[in-house]
């Protein structure tokens, strides 16, 4: 993309004395006359560069505007490939590692074989998830709305949405935008997508971020107390942390934690089978008790 070619050239520039443009169209893969339309938008864009033929000649950013060339450390860069290695997980291709490749250029050994952080965004919905995010990434980009089936708790409904921003939160991606149909700004979750599809352009509105806080985006309304097996330690404080639990003197763990509805509370607790109770809220464990007596006359040999 050129924006990316630009943005390349530029740092190259900054990070050497002078270049020639057979070296830059080699570096990007592009013609000799693309680097030059390349270097003739950059000073429309107000970077004064200088080019000089002959032997000796290429081109460089003029002596009076040079920053200084150390803008980015080495462990800044480190970190900036770390990103751009993540998106490339979603993606599954290089294009963001190549990308920082080509503005690490002739910066040694910044990138990539000293990086010691890597973070793989992919999920198990590897068929699904990347076209979903490319298709919500160019209508972000083209200012188009998506529209899509979305199932919640609250049914199934038709919904098409502005899209603003590409987020990962909790393990999974949203998409942020003004839903047309609710007439605010929402979070969806991909995974609950289908149909996904562009639509028409619209005039960008002025766009608030996300408040990503778990309290407003899944508001407490249960208070619960749970007792445990020992054996399920591991598994609490791999979700919920250390703190949350208390020893019992018969070795049981208590819980404590809040939850937003009534299913994510039973649902849970029945993921631990028969090595977890549920003590209170009172509601919740009658409804809990119900449920496993349903069960049990489901499951009930003749």
């Amino acid at each position: 993309m050129k924006m990316e070619r630009l943005i390349g050239i530029l740092s190259i520039l900054l990070q050497r004395e002078k270049v020639t443009a057979p070296e830059l169209a080699e570096q990007f893969e592009v013609s000799r006359r693309t680097i030059q339309r390349d270097i003739e938008s950059l000073c429309r864009a107000g970077i004064p560069i200088a080019t000089a033929q002959g032997a000796g000649g290429g081109i460089s950013i003029m002596e009076g505007y040079r920053v200084d060339r150390t803008v980015l450390t080495a462990p800044e860069m480190q970190a900036i490939l770390a990103g751009l290695r993540s998106l490339d997980s979603v993606s599954g291709t290089r294009r963001y590692a190549q990308l920082m490749e080509k503005l690490s250029a002739g910066t040694g050994g910044l990138v990539p074989g000293g990086a010691h952080m890597l973070i793989d965004l992919a999920s198990w919905y590897k068929t699904s998830l990347p076209p979903k995010i490319e298709l919500i990434q160019r209508a972000v980009e083209q200012h188009r709305t998506i529209c899509f089936t979305y199932f919640s708790p609250k049914g199934e409904s038709m919904r098409t949405v502005e899209p603003y921003y590409l987020v990962f939160h909790w393990s999974t991606w949203y998409v942020w935008g003004w839903c047309c149909s609710r007439k605010a700004f929402r979070l969806f979750k991909l995974n609950r997508m289908t149909q996904l599809r562009t639509g028409d352009l619209f005039e960008p509105r002025s766009a608030p971020l996300p408040d990503l806080e778990p309290e407003r985006v899944f508001p407490i309304h249960y208070q619960v107390t749970v007792l445990f097996d020992s054996a399920c330690r591991w598994r609490l404080v791999e979700e919920y942390g250390a703190d949350r639990l208390t020893p019992e003197p018969d070795g049981r763990l208590r819980f404590t934690g809040g939850f937003p509805d009534a299913d994510s509370v039973l649902s849970w607790v029945l993921t631990f089978g028969d090595k977890a109770e549920l003590l209170e809220p009172e509601e919740l464990r009658d409804q809990l008790g119900a449920l496993t007596r349903t069960l049990a006359d489901r499951y009930r040999r003749n």
